[in-house]
């Protein structure tokens, strides 16, 4: 089967994965309002062509935080990339070339291991967990590898319901382990229980439900790293994270897999934007399929977009050359829109390029 579209990853990957794998990557929270939103307000997205205009070269590459990328299309954190693929993150930054990869704090492979093999930036996304000690640890370790950014994930106090992982019972296999963090911490991610999450009990156990902003300066003094922001939402709290001194936010709801519910991250996008006001890149991640969408993000005020799902669908079916492939499809997909829109250069994709539908015709 020639794999011509992300869906056709999609397609492959499933049958090569346990039920209860693809459960847990595929699936979102509750009723999973919020994971089919996304997708769907990407569809309802209208792009505003220009004509006349020379489009024999389209760019696709800018820079962020500093780092040139040839490509707006980097891949969001998501965690255990060895339940897909055996070398896991270590594939994965191989087939991301030079693109962005933001690392989970529950890598599968060392922070130092996934450094070797990358050759674009690399960023170390963290939960805040309640043992200050580990997060300190982990961020100068990031910092000493050669990583560019530190990604703290605040939508995530606790666990989202996440059905499919409670009717499975799901637990992460003990051959397979969170290996930047000690073997106490992890332990409830590998014990099964019927009816319930390994996932939501060891959040329940590890993560620090009392965070607040007067936090943040605590993190931004361990490294000299940027420090960036993913999970904002509202305007109020994209105006407070860039009065904190935050170097970037990521326009996200966690794929779907928190709050259901949520405002589509798209939705949220423009509001963000407009909030910060230039004074820091806002990034989008959930429900980017297509290098339609890519360019839809772009029009709207993103500086750039990230991928979870499909990342892990081509790290499934090709490992390291399905990852190169997946980002290689995507950016040109990008850069044919680009074409078609007449808008050869990523700074030519303003905000007159797309229109989002109304909330009431969505």
């Amino acid at each position: 089967m020639p794999i011509l579209c992300t869906d056709d990853y999609r397609a492959l990957a499933q049958p090569l994965l346990p039920a209860d794998i693809w459960d847990y990557l595929d699936g979102g929270s509750g009723a999973e309002l919020t994971l089919d939103a996304n997708r769907r307000l990407f569809d309802r997205v209208e792009l505003r062509p220009r004509v006349l205009v020379d489009v024999s070269v389209c760019d696709t590459g800018g820079k962020l935080l500093g780092q040139p990328l040839p490509t707006p299309v980097g891949i969001a954190p998501t965690a255990y990339h060895r339940l897909a693929h055996p070398e896991g993150e270590v594939a994965t930054a191989r087939g991301a070339g030079g693109a962005l990869f933001v690392v989970s704090i529950f890598a599968s492979r060392s922070l130092e291991e996934i450094a070797a093999a990358a050759t674009g930036p690399l960023w170390l996304q963290l939960y805040w967990l309640r043992r200050r000690t580990v997060l300190a640890e982990l961020a100068r370790r990031a910092q000493d590898a050669g990583y560019r950014a530190l990604v703290l994930t605040v939508d995530a106090p606790r666990i989202g319901q996440r059905l499919r992982d409670a009717r499975n019972g799901f637990a992460v296999d003990p051959g397979i382990r969170a290996v930047n963090l000690d073997d106490a911490i992890m332990a409830a991610t590998h014990e099964r229980h019927e009816g319930a999450s390994a996932i939501a009990a060891h959040a329940a156990q590890t993560f620090d439900q009392t965070v607040t902003w007067a936090d943040l300066a605590w993190l931004r003094g361990l490294t000299d790293l940027p420090l960036v922001l993913k999970g904002v939402l509202t305007a109020s709290d994209a105006d407070r994270a860039v009065e904190q001194g935050v170097d970037a936010i990521i326009v996200s709801n966690h794929g779907g897999r928190q709050l259901d519910g949520a405002v589509p991250a798209l939705r949220a996008l423009p509001e963000v934007v407009a909030a910060v006001a230039g004074r820091c890149p806002v990034l989008l991640d959930g429900g980017v399929r297509h290098g339609r969408d890519v360019f839809a993000a772009l029009a709207l005020g993103a500086s750039a977009v990230l991928v979870g799902r499909p990342a892990l669908w081509a790290l499934a079916v090709g490992g390291a050359d399905g990852v190169a492939g997946l980002l290689t499809m995507l950016t040109g997909e990008l850069e044919h829109t680009m074409a078609l829109a007449g808008r050869p250069r990523l700074g030519d994709i303003g905000r007159d390029a797309a229109l989002l539908p109304d909330r009431r015709d969505t």
